[in-house]
């Protein structure tokens, strides 16, 4: 394509995004339900488009090749999302749900210190000492290897140890606590 074709290439484009942007991110929200999501997922779509726009433009139908390229973006991330609410329906049907004589200052401690870390750090650590998951489990489960997972525990563990004080009892603490607050330590944010 010489400049002139690009041109006309990115103003066609252009055009197409403005007229169907909108229409696209309807689309989007319908098929997934996620308000918040239509617009990057529309958006992701159209930039898709570009990178394809000599074959969208000779499409017969190209507003109709859109519309696909949005669903199926549309089922990968529902496919996505079922994915990850299986993981996590199975994680909690291996817990049980009562603790023996909980340490409620304790877990709350817990909790709070565990909502200060970073997500794939807290991840970690409640799957690790939470769920009792094996560092290949909890790799497999939040799709990282296995170093990550090791260096990410250990790195998790000293943070809490340091939030939660220098007491000797610090790692038992944590450790403990966090086996009697899985569910909640495991919804933590």
């Amino acid at each position: 394509m010489g400049p002139v074709d690009d041109a006309a290439a990115s103003a066609e484009f252009h055009a197409f995004f403005e007229r169907h942007h909108a229409e696209l991110a309807r689309l989007a929200h319908l098929l997934t339900g996620e308000p918040d999501a239509a617009d990057d997922l529309a958006a992701d779509a159209l930039l898709a488009l570009w990178h394809r726009w000599d074959r969208v433009r000779a499409a017969d139908h190209p507003v109709a090749y859109a519309r696909g390229v949005v669903a199926n973006m549309a089922r990968s991330r529902i496919r996505s999302a079922v994915r990850e609410r299986r993981r996590i329906t199975l994680f909690w049907s291996q817990r049980e749900d009562r603790a023996e004589n909980p340490d409620v200052p304790g877990m709350v401690d817990v909790r709070e210190a565990l909502r200060r870390l970073p997500f794939r750090k807290r991840a970690c650590v409640v799957l690790r000492h939470s769920f009792d998951l094996s560092e290949k489990e909890t790799a497999l489960a939040l799709g990282v290897s296995v170093g990550t997972v090791k260096s990410q525990t250990s790195r998790g563990m000293a943070e809490l140890q340091r939030l939660l004080g220098p007491r000797e009892t610090a790692p038992r603490r944590v450790h403990a606590a966090a086996l009697r607050a899985g569910g909640v330590a495991g919804r933590a944010r």
